[in-house]
């Protein structure tokens, strides 16, 4: 297709990255208008219609990702209520106390309703949008909807041992490519985040599996995550 139409082309020969980091060309024929940000529903070829079964409540994707942390549904988010969240998908006490912390002292001010600041570092989850951070792979638009290409093209770029899986090593490696200049909060929220997946969800190979990273942006595997440590 590229060759009888160069605009369609996605590998530049003098931009050797575009050829080490590939774009899935075809994606379209696998699922209607990959271009197109889903408000509600993080859909991928496998999951056309996104996660069966939940009930999204109206929330955009990256809200339902945020509510899974508020435990008495209010829609507001509590330190406590993160840490007791973060045990709940297996987090050890020491990690998850910290990263509680770390997440709201950065999350509280932009999602406030106003300009007041939360003396108890609340985060609002219908402001969370406000807390997105640059440095990421963009699945997320700055809206909180989900972009099923940019999803897509965190495998094609850097999924190399395993098409539908990546390694810790190529973790790293997207966090590397993901950075903007002197994003340097971007850089560590980007780190924090995958690398606490990584911890919480690898398979027994030290994968972290294509649907583990789907379920995640909508928040469904936490909710998988908890029932698994429940019954054992």
């Amino acid at each position: 297709m590229s060759s009888s139409d160069p605009s369609l082309a996605t590998e530049a020969p003098q931009a050797a990255v575009t050829s080490e980091r590939k774009l899935s060309p075809d994606l379209q024929e696998q699922l209607a208008k990959p271009y197109l940000a889903r408000a509600m529903a993080a859909v991928d070829p496998s999951h056309p219609e996104g996660s069966k079964g939940r009930d999204t409540k109206g929330m955009s994707v990256l809200q339902q990702h945020a509510a899974f942390f508020d435990r008495n549904g209010d829609g507001v988010i509590y330190p406590w209520e993160t840490f007791q969240s973060l045990r709940a998908i297996g987090l050890g006490s020491p990690s998850a106390f910290g990263t509680s912390i770390l997440l709201h002292l950065v999350l509280t001010y932009p999602t406030q309703p106003g300009w007041m600041p939360s003396p108890l570092l609340s985060i609002h989850i219908k402001n969370i949008h406000r807390g997105k951070h640059g440095s990421d792979s963009e699945t997320y638009d700055t809206e909180g909807r989900f972009e099923p290409a940019k999803f897509d093209a965190i495998f094609s770029k850097f999924g190399k041992t395993r098409p539908n899986a990546l390694s810790e090593d190529e973790i790293n490696a997207m966090l590397k490519h993901n950075r903007n200049m002197y994003d340097f909060l971007g850089w560590a929220a980007a780190n924090l985040e995958w690398k606490l997946l990584h911890k919480v969800a690898k398979d027994k190979e030290g994968f972290l599996q294509r649907e583990i990273v789907r379920g995640a942006f909508d928040g469904s595997l936490f909710e998988r995550l908890q029932e698994s440590k429940k019954s054992t």
